[in-house]
């Protein structure tokens, strides 16, 4: 989840480590900070052990606040594209254990993001961390209730062609729902696979609707430009983003036939990723 909160929680503890000093052979928070930094360069064999060893790495430092932000960062970047459930439970129990070293105080209503991030873990790509806090059953009760209201929403955008599109207009067919930005490298990433999946099983039934708060004059030449060819909607307002409580892009949601909520992804997928997710609404 995600470009809009992830990079802030590496930025928010950098200042603080960057000074930090070696001990005892261990991997020092600076160290840390630059190799999350580099993660997303990395292939796609080198970034599932890397993340591996920084979670090590990170579960290693002293108890406090930095730690659990550097363990926030680190589980957001592993859910990025498919690396494997290792990764996914190595980042959920260092963060969990993180939190369970040192818990973060909630600012009125608001459950503070890494007990959300690490709800969603759990609740969505079945890592098996838990954790004794009010505060994380809280964030996994929250995430139900966002999920209700996903269920029940409904929309109408415009096209890039000014052309009124409605979700329960579908109805009949298989709709994934697809929020994205120009600017988000993990939703450019899996833009050919979602272009791809859209031809293959448009006879079957697929939609895709690909979701965008910017302007159209930012919009309309990316796509054009890319050859991407599912729908893609204008969301001015952030309307629809509001509707689905989405945090953090890209974020994507699966409606079946009958327009129920079928699953839903918390990042970047690969194309194997996708496929798992259709199956869902019985595309295979």
């Amino acid at each position: 989840m995600r470009m809009t909160r992830i990079g802030l929680a590496i930025v928010a503890v950098a200042g603080f480590v960057l000074g930090a000093a070696q001990s005892n052979g261990q991997t020092t928070p600076a160290e840390i900070i630059a190799q999350l930094k580099t993660l997303r360069s990395l292939s796609a064999t080198d970034r599932p052990v890397t993340a591996v060893k920084l979670a090590h790495a990170i579960a290693a430092l002293p108890a406090g606040q930095d730690k659990v932000r550097l363990a926030y960062g680190l589980a957001g970047l592993s859910t990025e594209g498919d690396q494997g459930q290792a990764t996914l439970d190595a980042a959920g129990e260092t963060l969990a254990g993180a939190l369970k070293e040192t818990p973060i105080a909630a600012k009125g209503d608001e459950v503070p993001e890494p007990y959300m991030e690490l709800a969603q873990l759990v609740k969505y790509v079945n890592v098996k961390a838990s954790l004794d806090d009010p505060l994380f059953a809280k964030a996994l009760k929250r995430l139900a209730e966002n999920d209700a209201d996903v269920a029940r929403a409904d929309f109408t955008l415009n096209d890039l062609n000014g052309k009124p599109v409605t979700l329960s207009a579908l109805r009949g067919k298989v709709v994934l729902v697809n929020f994205w930005a120009t600017w988000c490298p993990p939703c450019r990433r899996e833009m050919p696979d979602l272009d791809k999946l859209n031809a293959r099983f448009a006879k079957q039934g697929l939609v895709v609707l690909s979701i965008s708060d910017e302007d159209q004059a930012k919009v309309a030449p990316f796509i054009a430009s890319s050859g991407y060819r599912p729908v893609v909607l204008l969301d001015h307002g952030d309307v629809v983003e509001k509707q689905f409580h989405i945090e953090g892009i890209p974020k994507t949601y699966l409606f079946d036939r009958g327009s129920k909520l079928a699953g839903e992804t918390i990042d970047q997928c690969t194309e194997r990723q996708f496929l798992e997710l259709l199956a869902k609404a019985g595309l295979r």
